[in-house]
């Protein structure tokens, strides 16, 4: 008993780690967000519900769980249809796939900050390449401030982050097509099949787990976003590009922590009754090898 009890020891200080770092910070956030803390407050005073209640009517605060479910929704979409698409195409036996790969995956490395501030430049109206190119090619009528205009603005910043992690999930889906055996799709090559029968047939579901890591993650994740927006509009123009995390930032920033806290336990929330479904449903469609 005791020497299988040994290698639990092991765990103890990743545990200690773990409660220490995370679950200890959790619980006093939910406390806080029970509290009127705030940068002026002379104590800190139990106000049960009241943030919760005055966050539900905060317009502002509705509009950025718009955009944020929208932003999740699309960059959860485009993310894994362009990781996909990248897989396949670099799982043939190319000359390059290598190199490809690694420039496809490269911009997942650097930091979402660097990459907002390269994209600012990027998308500038006077000076940046993507208006020079539209100009170019003598189409002025796509020459736009695409970080500034409200029309376009989103839809940018959503581009931006899936040219990011697009590589991420190409790097999955590979992983997942190569414990997928030749011999099946040899087999259903030989049968007759075409390139789109046999992916829909046999690629697909084999792929299940691997999407199911790529589609948790990224919902997670772009829930989550702030760095990118923050650098490239800071939640502008207006409030066209606000999210949860530049809200809650702009919260803190004017002293209502305990009210910043409710909203960070709101989008807690929200990730995880979004996250937990999402997760048993993929999971279902799952086959075994």
């Amino acid at each position: 008993m005791e020497r299988s009890k040994y290698p639990l020891y092991f765990s103890f200080p990743a545990v200690f780690v773990f409660l220490l770092f995370f679950i200890t910070p959790t619980i006093i956030g939910i406390y806080y967000s029970f509290t009127d803390w705030n940068i002026n407050a002379d104590a800190i005073k139990f106000i049960g519900l009241e943030n919760y209640k005055e966050l539900f009517n905060e317009p502002r605060l509705k509009q950025a769980f718009i955009n944020t479910l929208i932003f999740a929704a699309a960059v959860t979409l485009l993310q894994n249809a362009v990781g996909l698409a990248l897989a396949l195409l670099l799982n043939e036996k190319l000359k390059l796939r290598n190199l490809l790969r690694m420039i496809f995956f490269m911009p997942y490395v650097i930091a979402p900050l660097v990459i907002g501030y390269i994209f600012r430049a990027i998308y500038h109206p006077e000076h940046g390449i993507v208006n020079q190119f539209f100009g170019l090619l003598g189409m002025d009528f796509m020459v736009q401030d695409w970080l500034n205009d409200p029309r376009f603005a989103l839809f940018t910043v959503i581009m931006t982050d899936i040219w990011r992690v697009a590589g991420f999930s190409m790097v999955v889906y590979l992983a997942g097509l190569q414990f997928i055996p030749k011999d099946l799709t040899e087999s259903a090559s030989i049968d007759g099949a075409n390139y789109w029968t046999r992916f829909k047939h046999v690629v697909f579901p084999l792929l299940a787990p691997a999407f199911t890591v790529n589609v948790l993650l990224a919902m997670i994740g772009s829930m989550k976003v702030f760095e990118i927006v923050m650098v490239l509009t800071e939640g502008g123009p207006g409030y066209t590009t606000e999210v949860f995390y530049t809200y809650i930032r702009n919260t803190f920033s004017s002293g209502e922590m305990g009210y910043a806290t409710a909203i960070n336990m709101l989008l807690f929330v929200l990730v995880t009754l979004v996250g937990i479904p999402v997760l048993l449903a993929m999971k279902k469609r799952e086959v075994e090898m």
